[in-house]
């Protein structure tokens, strides 16, 4: 049978203490106990069902953790305050000093900043490789190396990973494959294809609102077992804790993602191909002249469609950067970092949220500066939207 994520949120049912029909938001911040052994054997792990302190855990953070686990199809999942708090507390547990890493070049900014400036400090050293070329990877992997990381869809060059020959990469060389699904929620299911651990930036589609921050780190029972041990679990003791209210909030906004997901997907599909069509350099995974295009359909789970991120190269920053203030000029998105809002969002990726990556690097893995990283909107009319998007373009000779 097909794997159906959207059924699988749907299916968990919960009620609020006084038959609410969302359960009720657990707004404390330490919790109290009819025995002090009780107390004692919480500390320990062993009370199952009781709360200690909110760090450790909260009704409220537990139940999106359950929906997400079952989006993702994994036993569990803990919330973190921020996607960076769900990545950094993952690669921590899996690695110690002397340990290696091997990573997709093409990552989110600040995921390729902690793996580049921030680990070597703790004597844990990353490789950074083209992860579209399986032999490239292979040939990174060394004895000490403990994890294969990458995004199923990358940001912000939307190349596609191969996570089914990964997995058999891992599984060949002991290794853990972890995966950053925050571009493609719904539309792909990590875990399905060979995954260990698969990540979300909640912040983006999953909410859908840009209002709130918050990561996940979906696994075993095991895995999030060692996550929150008070003793030496990385998300416990580094302190990335999600506010209760903020738990609750996004767990609304999950039960709306298959029908926000579908809409992404519909109108970046459209603009990408009318963009390709103009002669603009776009890259879309929904497009066959993708690379990768063939590969992501054997992938989906085809419902949900390629997603809602696209690019255009324009050819230069200062292009790049007049065609996005005239868009926001002419209420046809907003320019910001982030993706996954209702409205359309633009940035130049290469000065803003790949920043991190030094120039060079950038232009080594393709990441020109006249790229325009576009988060497509539900908007309603996307064909109104895209002759409007033309104009501008022909207004500032793009076309």
């Amino acid at each position: 049978m097909a794997f159906k994520p959207a059924n699988n949120i749907q299916d968990l049912q919960y009620f609020g203490e006084f038959g609410g029909v969302n359960p009720s938001i657990s707004d404390s911040s330490t919790y109290t106990f009819l025995s002090a052994k009780t107390m004692f054997d919480t500390f320990e792990g062993n009370a199952d069902g009781c709360y200690l302190y909110s760090r450790h855990s909260t009704p409220s953070n537990l139940y999106l953790g359950q929906a997400l686990a079952a989006m993702e199809g994994t036993e569990t999942a803990t919330v973190t305050a921020s996607g960076m708090g769900a990545i950094t507390a993952v690669l921590m547990q899996l690695c110690s000093a002397g340990d290696h890493i091997v990573s997709s070049r093409t990552i989110y900014g600040g995921t390729y900043a902690f793996l580049k400036n921030f680990t070597p400090r703790f004597n844990i050293e990353t490789s950074f490789v083209d992860i579209t070329k399986l032999e490239t990877v292979e040939a990174a992997i060394t004895p000490k190396t403990k994890v294969l990381y990458c995004e199923s869809v990358s940001n912000p060059l939307l190349e596609v990973a191969d996570i089914a020959a990964l997995s058999k990469l891992a599984k060949k060389h002991n290794l853990k494959l972890v995966v950053d699904n925050t571009f493609s929620p719904l539309s792909i299911s990590p875990t399905q294809l060979g995954a260990d651990i698969v990540i979300h930036s909640l912040t983006k589609f999953i909410n859908g609102s840009s209002d709130t921050v918050g990561g996940v780190v979906c696994g075993t029972q095991e895995f999030i077992d060692n996550l929150r041990n008070v003793n030496d679990g990385a998300c416990m003791l580094l302190g990335s804790t999600m506010d209760s209210l903020r738990a609750a909030s996004i767990l609304k906004n999950l039960r709306t993602l298959h029908i926000r997901m579908q809409q992404h997907s519909l109108n970046a599909k459209y603009l990408a191909e009318r963009f390709e069509k103009d002669g603009l350099k776009t890259v879309y995974p929904g497009l066959e002249s993708h690379t990768s295009h063939e590969l992501f359909k054997s992938m989906m789970n085809e419902k949900y469609g390629f997603g809602g991120m696209l690019t255009v190269d324009i050819g230069s920053l200062d292009k790049a950067n007049a065609l996005m203030e005239l868009m926001q000029k002419q209420n046809l998105g907003y320019l910001a970092v982030s993706l996954g809002f209702y409205k359309t969002l633009f940035s130049a990726p290469g000065s803003s949220t790949s920043s991190e990556i030094p120039v060079e690097e950038q232009k080594e893995m393709g990441l020109s500066d006249g790229l325009i990283r576009f988060s497509i909107g539900l908007d309603a009319d996307i064909e109104r939207t895209y002759t409007m998007m033309n104009t501008c373009m022909k207004e500032l000779d793009i076309l």
